[in-house]
Parts: structure tokens; sequence; C-alpha cells
């Protein structure tokens, strides 16, 4: 079964996702569908279900919100954020995952946009198992053990780079192709399949990435990838629709100085996915008090 929590979180992207689509689809110009639009104290985040975009997006809230901003998140696909930023919807967008996984997007939507920064420089993507599935090591392995994880790979939403990284990537070159099938849906519900899976002790391979809360929580064992089809190191960035840093200097230079370690991040995803897991805003409330000095590096008159 499914936690409350996961079903939330599956049914808000649902309807952020239709909400955005719905409103760029009708030509609808009132700030309340979208993005500021120059309103000097509306500010819209919009997000995709990784969890550290989820924790950075309500961080981000929680900060301008103290500084009299009013801001709304949007939780929809990575490709309906680019859209988003790309047509001025929305404003910000604090997870983008280069040189590698959105280079698509950064194709098609790049020259609409503003890079403001790099705030976390050690992400990658992974194709995982529990560590109990001791005869998995590589994704070399996987062709032959097809039948042990039921011809899938878990997968999470279908507009993510990671899926488009297996679907096209490790499964021709590793020659998974009519073995295993990538099953997409979404991040809560990867996440769901993959506890239930440990619980009951059963195998099952996931996509995954670094950084994330599950490798805390799970003994789990990234499949190695010598054909490197997942590619390298990443960095996270922050983007902004054109002219944000026109219209919202001051915010524009806190995002440039935003910058979390894994400590950080990984301390303020386990308040917001274990302790707190109905209250994302009490997560950040929670992890502020315990890092008093976090807000006052961001500060846009600080050197």
């Amino acid at each position: 079964m499914w936690s409350s929590k996961l079903v939330r979180r599956v049914a808000l992207a649902a309807t952020a996702a239709l909400a955005l689509t719905g409103a760029a689809a009708c030509g609808d110009s009132d700030d309340s569908a979208g993005g500021s639009g120059g309103d000097n104290k509306k500010i819209t985040i919009g997000y995709m279900s990784w969890d550290e975009a989820i924790a950075a997006s309500y961080l981000w809230k929680n900060l301008l919100e103290e500084k009299g901003y009013e801001v709304e998140l949007k939780n929809v696909e990575a490709g309906i954020v680019y859209q988003g930023l790309a047509t001025g919807d929305i404003d910000l967008f604090l997870d983008s995952w280069l040189p590698q996984t959105h280079a698509d997007y950064m194709k098609e939507y790049g020259d609409n946009l503003e890079k403001l920064g790099v705030w976390y420089d050690n992400a990658k993507l992974s194709i995982a198992v529990p560590e109990y599935v001791s005869d998995v090591n590589s994704l070399e392995d996987l062709a032959d053990k097809a039948d042990t994880f039921n011809g899938e790979i878990i997968g999470i939403e279908p507009g993510a780079g990671l899926t488009a990284a297996t679907q096209d990537k490790v499964i021709p070159e590793y020659g998974l192709t009519g073995k295993l099938s990538l099953k997409t849906s979404s991040t809560p519900a990867m996440l769901a399949a993959l506890d239930g899976a440990i619980k009951e002790q059963k195998p099952i391979v996931v996509t995954l990435w670094h950084p994330h809360w599950a490798y805390a929580n799970y003994q789990l064992k990234d499949l190695a990838d010598p054909k490197g089809t997942l590619g390298g190191t990443e960095e996270v960035n922050t983007l902004a629709r054109q002219g944000f840093s026109a219209d919202f200097p001051e915010v524009a230079e806190m995002l440039k100085k935003f910058k979390m370690d894994n400590q950080q991040l990984g301390s303020l995803e386990d308040l917001m996915f274990n302790v707190h897991q109905n209250d994302e805003e009490k997560a950040v409330e929670e992890w502020l008090k315990a890092n008093p000095d976090y807000a006052g590096t961001l500060d846009a008159a600080t050197s």
C-alpha cells in the first residue's frame, strides 16, 4: 500500500500539471495562472517530484516569504517546468541537472532562460538494487537476471532525463531490449515500490539518483555502469525566466549565493520525508532553527 504522503504527492503533481498546461493552452494572462509577469512581490517556483527539488523549493518558499514575497509552488514534470520558464508562467526552477540530464530541455528552451548559479555539484544518475540482491552488481548482469525482477526496471516520470537515459541508452547498450522494460509512473510510486520490496526482502531494480534520502534510509547498491550510459557527475542549477533578475534583483543575488552540501541537504530531506512526512513547511522551519546562520549567508547585502 502507498503511504498517504506518497498518494498526496502523486495527486498534487497531476493537479498542478493540468492547471499549468490548461492555463498555457488558454493563453491565460492572469498572474494567478503563472509567473509574476513583473509583479514585485509574487514569485512562482516550479519543481518536479525529485526530492532535492521539493526540499529546495520549500526552503526557498520559506526564505522568500520571510522577506515579504508571495510564493506559489507548482509541482509538474520537468518538461512542463522548462516550458513554463520559457513562456514566463514560472519564475524559478531549482533543480536543473546539467550538463547531461536536462541537456535536451536546455537545447530547446535555454535561450529564453536565465542561469543563476550552481547550488549542488555532486549529482549523479543511478540504477540501484537493494544490497541483499547479491548476484547483481553491474548493469551488465541484468540481461541474465531479467526474470529475477519480473522483466521490469521500476522508473519515475516519463518526462524525466533519467527516464530518457535508461530507455535510450541503458536498455539498448546493455542488451536489455525484450528482456527488461522500463515501467514509468512517478517518483513517489517508485519509492513506494522500493519500500514495499525491501520490507518483503524481494528483488527490485529502480532508477534513482544522488543526492537522495533513500540511500540513508535503505541499504542500496548502485549498479556499475562500465559503458557510461548514465553519464558522470553533474551540477544542480537554479534557472529563472528571462527578465527575472531585472524584476527581482534582491532575490537573484540571494539565489546566486545558494549552496548546499551533502550534510545540509541530507538533513533537510530527512526532516521532510522521514520525520515530518506530511508537512514540508514544518520540516523547513525545524531545519532553519537547527541551522540559524544559513539564511544570513544568502542575504543580498552580504559580500
